[in-house]
Formats: C-alpha cells, sequence, structure tokens
C-alpha cells in the first residue's frame, strides 16, 4: 500500500492539525489514535472516511443528536479479564459494562435514523445488540456501582444482620452516652469516631470509671476516648459480619467476572468502534472550527480550491484579530502544472502550503474550509519541497539536499502524483541550477504529474508558457506601493520587482543602475515586459 512520506507531513505540518483536532476528542484513547491518522490513498477509504465525518456535522443541524460515545480506558481491564482465574474490582466491571450499554444506544439510534446517516450506520453492521452483559452487571451493581444486597441470597441475610447489629449497636451506645452525661464525666464534644468505631470522650479524671476499651486519648491528655463496655461485644460481632461480606463480595464479583470473560473480544470490537467514533465526532466539531465542508469530490485527476483558506493560518489570524486571504487556484489534466513567480513575501510558500495541506486533510477524511464548488481527486502520492532544508545532521548543504529530494521525486513521479515545490532549482549557481530545474520539470511533466513550483527562474517561466499542460501564475503585488495583495493569478509569470524593492528600501540609484547593467539585457527586458 502506497503511503504519503513522513517529510511530506512535516513540510505541510499535518501533525499540527491532528494536534489541534484532538483536543475535541473526548476520550483518551480517541486523542491517542487521532493524533496516529495517516493520510489514505485508497478512494474507497477516503470517500468512507469523508461521508463519515460529514454525516456527523450534518447531525448538529438536525434535530436528531446522535447519543453520546464517551468511555474509560479499559486496557488494564481487557488485560486482567484475559488472565484465567482473576477477579475485577466493582469499578473495573462499570467501565467494561458501559461499552455494550453505549454501543447497544447507537444501534437503536442509526437503525431508527439510518436514512440520515446511511454511512454511519453501516460501521455498525458487523455489530450485534448484547443485552446479556449489562442485565448482568445490573443484577448485581446499582447504579453507584455498589454492590446490590440481593445480588445473593447469602449477602442479602449478611447485610440484614449486620443492620440489626448496627441498630443494637446505636441502641447501646445511646444508652451509655446518656448514662454517662448525666453522671458529667464526658467533656463537652461528648463523642467521636476512632477507627471507624464511635467512642466517649470521657474527662481524663473519670476514666477508670467508665467501663470499656480505651481506644485513645486528646493530644492535651486531658480526655480519654473509650468505646463502653456493652458496645463492646456488638462491635466484635459486626467486624466478623463484615468480613464475612467482603468475602462474599469477593465470591460475587469472581464469578460475574467469569460471566463477562468468554466476550472479552467483543468488549474489543466495542472499544475501537466508539474510539473511531470520538475521532469522527472530534473532526466534525473541528470542521466546525475552521467552517471546513466537503467539497465535490471527482474520479479522475482534478484540484480545483475555491476560495481555500489555509486552516492553521487560519486559527492562529483568528487568534490575533487578523485577516486570511483565501486562495483560488486549480489543476486539470489540460493544466496540470502551474510555475508561480513573483517578489518574496507575496504568499507564494503559502499557496503551496494551503494546497498540500488541505489535499494531506481530504485524504484522511477532514473538511477543509473551502467554497462548496471546490472539486478534489486522490493522489498516491503527495511529494513536497518546500522550506529550508539544510540538514545539520549529515552536512550537506541545501543544494545537495535538494538533489537528493528531486531524486526521490523522480522514483515515484507518476500520474498519480502531486508535487509541490517551492523556490524550485535556488541553491546553486543560476544558470546551471536554473537549466537543472528546468530538465526536471521537463521529466515531471512527460510523467502527466500534476504540481505547482515557485521559482524566480526566467528559464522556467519561459518553459511554462511553452507547454500546453503548463501555466504560469503569479501573486499579485501593487506596483505602487509595492505590497503584497495575497491574490494568484492565473496565465501570467510574475516580475521578481528585485530593484523596485531594493529602490523602496533605500539602496541607492546609482547603485542599482549599475546592477541593471551588469545583467544580461533580455533578462531585464523579460522581467520589465511582465511587470
Amino acid at each position: 500500500m502506497s503511503k504519503i512520506s513522513n517529510k511530506t507531513i512535516q513540510d505541510l505540518e499535518f501533525n499540527v492539525v491532528l494536534d489541534q483536532a484532538s483536543s475535541f476528542c473526548t476520550t483518551t484513547d480517541g486523542k491517542k489514535n487521532m493524533l496516529l491518522l495517516e493520510p489514505l490513498t485508497y478512494r474507497n477509504a477516503v470517500k468512507n472516511s469523508l461521508q463519515h465525518t460529514n454525516e456527523y456535522l450534518q447531525s448538529y443541524a438536525s434535530e436528531y443528536r446522535i447519543p453520546n460515545h464517551g468511555f474509560d480506558p479499559i486496557e488494564k481491564e481487557l488485560q486482567l479479564l484475559g488472565i484465567e482465574n482473576s477477579t475485577l474490582e466493582k469499578d473495573s466491571i462499570r467501565k467494561l459494562a458501559i461499552l455494550p450499554r453505549t454501543v447497544n444506544e447507537h444501534l437503536t439510534f442509526f437503525k431508527k435514523q439510518q436514512l440520515l446517516f446511511p454511512k454511519l450506520f453501516s460501521r455498525l453492521e458487523k455489530i450485534e445488540k448484547n443485552e446479556y452483559v449489562p442485565q448482568a452487571v445490573d443484577a448485581v451493581l446499582d447504579r453507584f456501582g455498589e454492590v446490590k444486597d440481593d445480588a445473593s441470597p447469602d449477602l442479602k441475610n449478611l447485610r440484614r444482620e449486620m443492620n440489626s447489629v448496627k441498630g443494637q449497636l446505636n441502641g447501646s451506645f445511646g444508652a451509655a452516652l446518656s448514662h454517662y452525661s448525666q453522671m458529667d464525666y464526658l467533656d463537652e464534644i461528648r463523642e467521636t469516631v476512632i477507627e471507624n468505631r464511635r467512642v466517649l470522650a470521657v474527662k481524663a479524671m473519670y476514666r477508670r470509671k467508665v467501663k470499656g476499651k480505651v481506644m485513645g486519648s486528646s493530644k492535651t491528655g486531658s480526655i480519654s476516648y473509650i468505646e463502653p463496655e456493652r458496645v463492646l461485644t456488638l462491635s466484635r460481632k459486626l467486624a466478623e459480619l463484615e468480613v464475612e461480606e467482603a468475602e462474599e463480595i469477593h465470591r460475587i464479583l469472581k464469578a460475574l467476572t467469569e460471566t463477562l470473560r468468554p466476550f472479552l473480544e467483543e468488549f474489543k470490537i466495542y472499544r475501537d468502534y466508539l474510539t473511531h467514533t470520538d475521532i469522527i465526532a472530534a473532526k466534525s466539531r473541528y470542521a466546525q472550527s475552521i467552517n471546513a465542508l466537503l467539497p465535490i469530490m471527482v474520479e479522475h485527476r482534478e484540484l480545483e480550491l475555491v476560495d481555500a483558506y489555509h486552516p492553521l493560518l487560519l486559527v492562529s489570524n483568528r487568534a490575533r484579530n487578523e485577516k486570511t486571504y483565501p486562495q483560488t487556484i486549480g489543476l486539470k489534466a489540460d493544466n496540470r502544472i502551474i510555475v508561480i513567480s513573483g517578489p518574496n513575501a507575496g504568499g507564494k510558500s503559502i499557496t503551496l502550503k494551503t494546497i498540500g495541506l488541505l489535499q494531506l486533510m481530504i485524504q484522511t477524511g477532514f473538511l477543509i474550509p473551502v467554497h462548496e464548488k471546490s472539486r478534489m481527486s486522490i493522489f498516491k502520492h503527495v511529494l513536497t519541497d518546500i522550506g529550508d532544508n539544510q540538514s545539520i545532521d549529515n552536512h550537506l548543504s541545501t543544494y545537495s539536499y535538494r538533489l537528493k529530494n528531486m531524486r526521490g521525486f523522480l522514483k515515484k513521479a507518476d500520474d498519480k502524483t502531486l508535487f509541490l515545490i517551492d523556490e524550485f532549482g535556488t541553491g546553486s549557481d543560476p544558470e546551471l541550477g536554473g537549466a537543472l530545474a528546468e530538465s526536471m520539470l521537463e521529466e515531471l511533466y512527460s510523467r502527466k504529474s500534476f504540481g505547482i513550483i515557485t521559482t524566480h527562474y526566467t528559464n522556467l517561466k519561459m518553459l511554462a508558457n511553452e507547454l500546453p499542460e503548463m501555466t504560469n501564475a503569479n501573486m499579485l503585488f501593487d506596483a505602487q506601493s509595492l505590497e503584497p495583495i495575497y491574490k494568484l493569478q492565473l496565465g501570467e509569470a510574475g516580475s521578481s520587482f528585485t530593484f523596485e524593492v531594493a529602490q523602496k528600501n533605500g539602496i541607492p540609484y546609482s547603485l542599482i543602475n549599475k546592477a541593471k547593467k551588469k545583467v544580461e539585457r533580455g533578462k531585464i527586458r523579460f522581467d520589465k515586459s511582465i511587470a
């Protein structure tokens, strides 16, 4: 299976999108798995993933709210369940029982609303309702997760006896309290609790006059804490009953664990379903936050972005209260490669990154911030060479690194490839680097690949004019103020405004004139005619 490379994912900062989207997950498993998502390259897988997200997003606008899908991490519980003769605690059993209950709710909901949510319903096709586990757990645990009195006949009898002893205990303690209170043997606080037992707060001088067990004294030694004699026997009886109760509860939980053990694989299926549901829900919440939608998906290779926003720029600009400029750009069979030129800081790189990032998002089932008329398809390879790739680790120069990267491009590039190259051919002698870049671009063109490059090289702009399926484009610049307009214009190459920008930044006119004379007259004329 072909895979989008890690380099492309890093170049386009796709991991930042995953990080932002993971903040909308409600489960630990969902968050963890969201960060591991990778772009898909099979059309059906991408189509299903997109429809899941889109249907979930539509549910917010409908009167039918999809049931909650939350659950606690259950990795330890599943491991323990897989060990023979193990016994799960009450809380662990409660956590496991939530899974079939929640999935049952989803099955009921999506069965009723399958016309509204056909793709989300189809995710449950191989999952059957499980009433047995919730019923078995409900027979033992109450809604607070405590073992019920009638979980077994023995437990019922034990607890009845315990309640009777507690009643006698309270009566005996009350009588002792009243008796010694009248005799003025007790301190103002009269009573307290030590080691889970009610004790009398006896003034130290009278401690020998009160029959019972001394359980301690106050820090100052002025009070002795005594459990009255007539209560002692009943306390021992209650303690014995509590031990018997704990043993009976352990026996009940062991039996319940044995009941749940055959469902180990089902619990894993429920967990996977709910984890995936959490990811879908988080993608739809993320889509809401960036005003994203599902563009028109086409079978043939095409990319037509209308009013497309870079999602990360949109989020950071919104936080700073700054405007984000949308881009409109298209690639199709008769116009497969676009060569963008124009001055630096005009938005060329962000245009490349917008296209690349939105492509990765679509192929991972994310909706994207574009106009609904936008059209997209699936690419098997998305190849990028963006940003400063100086490799300090292996002491490669920028140019060597980029050549190595281009070698990788030429190994993979075909008619299912989208390539994005920033500042194509730079890092070497302009004449030679330009010639090599031209040869490589011709090769990518002959492979029927789709792509966008940014460049200052005149020969690449000229090549785009000559080849029928390649077009020039430029980032518009205000020639008067020399400020970028952040708008892409197709059909024309862009001037780099080198001398104009130099003049604006205070370089003496005499120096600029000297530089103009040193450069080939033809190149100046070409740049001037573009401007």
